[in-house]
């Protein structure tokens, strides 16, 4: 039997521009965690997004979360709003302050933070005597959370929002690209994220002065003085100049990655979407979503696992949907307010190969064994 090549999730694809700007960082020996490669990802991602939006890159995603929940001020004891739905990432920082997260289900139209649980979950701790100091809210796989109804229980309590898109560079909303819709948003140029920088992240804000603190805890809260002096603590967060250098090369081809992703979207819909019992995340109207991951939901956790387990042994990486943060076995002791809903997605739900730089062949072949053992 011949050993067909690996297929991964989601592997980064290079365009080869990148080698460019890195180059350029050694010919010029800006390998420090500052210089023109960092300015000019910067303001590419800037462009982009929303020419009113200020951008810090930094080394993770994870590291602009916690930058942002300490800039709106989250302190020890502090209760936090977190989606449950979601990878660790997203929650973590919350326990490195000190704070406690409180877990929310998801909806089933997006997939993500449920309006009608998250004003149930803010009313509850305000009666308890604690208003949550922060929303964190993920486009959860590239689809958009209900923005409309997370912006208005955000004024209706003045809480501020998170904007967790790490997996959603390239996702609109009416038009409007996520990372711009909460008081601070977030972004990661992880290896598997529709970008990448290899590991890397950005806050983005339309504040400034959020920006500026940024930078400052990004890089050890330093002073502004003749010697090393701190009043803050601060952290290593700064990106380095050679990975915005790959970044740069990589906003490049930013759209073309987005076509990819949804063109193989496109392929498992029209091939998988008739066979009894597999169901797809559909765009509500005036949604956009990049597709970084193409998720089916199966009739159940035995056909999820037959599936999986099948593509495995034909060297193909597929993984089930994320499993709820409430279930995790180092958030046991936490609030949760949920409904079933993301344990369902989570025991029934699959992610498929969905790298920008599959074939159609790929895909094909990978449709093909699905539809083989159903």
């Amino acid at each position: 039997m011949i050993n067909l090549p690996k297929i991964w999730l989601s592997s980064p694809h290079m365009c080869g521009e990148e080698i460019k700007y890195v180059q350029e960082a050694f010919d010029t020996n800006w390998i420090a965690p500052l210089g023109p490669n960092v300015d000019g990802f910067e303001k590419s991602i800037q462009k982009y997004i929303n020419n009113s939006v200020h951008v810090a890159a930094l080394s993770s995603g994870t590291g602009a979360i916690h930058l942002a929940l300490e800039i709106l001020g989250v302190g020890i004891g502090d209760d936090v709003i977190c989606q449950s739905f979601t990878f660790s990432a997203s929650a973590n920082p919350i326990k490195y302050l000190g704070a406690n997260p409180i877990f929310v289900d998801s909806e089933r139209d997006t997939w993500n933070i449920s309006p009608i649980l998250l004003e149930k979950a803010i009313e509850s701790r305000i009666a308890s005597g604690k208003r949550p100091k922060a929303i964190i809210a993920v486009h959860l796989y590239g689809m958009p959370y209900n923005t409309n109804e997370i912006e208005r229980i955000s004024k209706k309590y003045n809480i501020p929002v998170i904007e967790d898109s790490a997996e959603a560079l390239g996702s609109t909303c009416n038009g409007i690209k996520c990372s711009s819709f909460g008081d601070i948003g977030i972004l990661s140029f992880n290896g598997n994220k529709i970008i990448t920088t290899s590991g890397g992240g950005a806050l983005v804000t339309k504040n400034n002065s959020f920006k500026e603190k940024a930078v400052f805890l990004a890089t050890q809260a330093r002073d502004d003085a003749p010697h090393y002096q701190h009043s803050n603590v601060g952290y290593n967060y700064r990106m380095s100049n050679v990975l915005a250098g790959i970044g740069r090369g990589q906003m490049g081809v930013i759209d073309d990655r987005v076509a990819a992703r949804r063109a193989n979207y496109d392929l498992y819909y029209t091939n998988l979407n008739d066979i009894k019992g597999i169901t797809f995340l559909d765009e509500p109207k005036g949604y956009f979503s990049n597709r970084w991951l193409s998720c089916i939901l199966t009739p159940s956790f035995e056909i999820r696992e037959k599936i999986r387990l099948f593509l495995l042994e034909k060297n193909i990486e597929s993984r089930p949907l994320w499993k709820p943060m409430h279930m995790q076995p180092v958030f046991t002791d936490c609030i949760s307010f949920d409904d079933g809903t993301s344990e369902d997605l989570f025991e029934r739900g699959l992610c498929l190969p969905s790298g920008s730089n599959l074939t159609s062949e790929d895909v094909m072949r990978i449709i093909g064994l699905i539809k083989s053992i159903l």
